[in-house]
């Protein structure tokens, strides 16, 4: 089976190396948009025509499915994708749902670029499953362009960590995929305050589902 992977930039190669650990027996087409970066401060119509002919593209190249390895594509214009191409679509999405369940204070924090914040998808996911819980959302709309061109300011990192520590955040979500990068190092500051999350195993596992559909 060939599995695409989509993403603005580097943030899909975190995921396309956990689908290749977790399925070695898969083939991996991994395209990125880089030219196009940074992807989360752009509107949802600007994004559609960049990631569509992108996607088109990767269906002609035989993907039987295609990960959207990006938050804000995904909260943002999945389901128009979807309409748009016969190849299904697995999308990723912060896991506010995931976290509200973990939280012990009631407290979490959701790491996204503004176009994710701002989506309707992202709207849904808090009404739905946060309503008894708190929800930080720092300002971290120049993380994906830090991690991109591998310039970690980690004392900026480390102080937006202990600052949504200190508002009693026991969970962080990282809501997009560049953060992979980053995780341990978030995870090193947190020490053992807070859980941190993303979604390279839920979209694992909906792969295995979908593999096993096609056997």
């Amino acid at each position: 089976m060939i599995i695409g992977v989509f993403d603005s930039g580097v943030g899909g190669l975190s995921v396309a190396q956990a689908i290749s650990t977790a399925l070695p027996e898969h083939q991996i087409i991994l395209r990125e948009d880089k030219v196009n970066l940074p992807y989360g401060t752009k509107l949802p119509e600007e994004l559609y025509n960049l990631v569509l002919p992108i996607l088109e593209d990767m269906e002609r190249a035989g993907c039987d499915v295609i990960v959207i390895a990006c938050n804000t594509v995904t909260t943002n214009i999945i389901s128009e994708l979807r309409v748009a191409l016969q190849t299904p679509l697995i999308g990723t999405e912060p896991m506010v749902k995931q976290a509200a369940k973990l939280t012990k204070s009631g407290v979490i924090a959701v790491f996204a670029t503004p176009a994710t914040l701002k989506s309707k998808r992202y709207a849904w996911l808090k009404q739905e499953y946060c309503d008894k819980v708190a929800i930080i959302e720092p300002d971290v709309r120049n993380w994906a362009q830090m991690i991109e061109s591998d310039e970690i300011n980690v004392q900026e990192v480390r102080d937006i960590i202990a600052k949504v520590l200190q508002k009693n955040a026991d969970v962080l979500v990282l809501g997009c995929t560049h953060y992979h990068w980053i995780e341990h190092t978030i995870q090193e500051i947190a020490l053992k305050k807070a859980t941190v999350l993303q979604p390279e195993d839920l979209v694992i596992q909906e792969l295995r589902l979908f593999v096993h559909s096609k056997d």
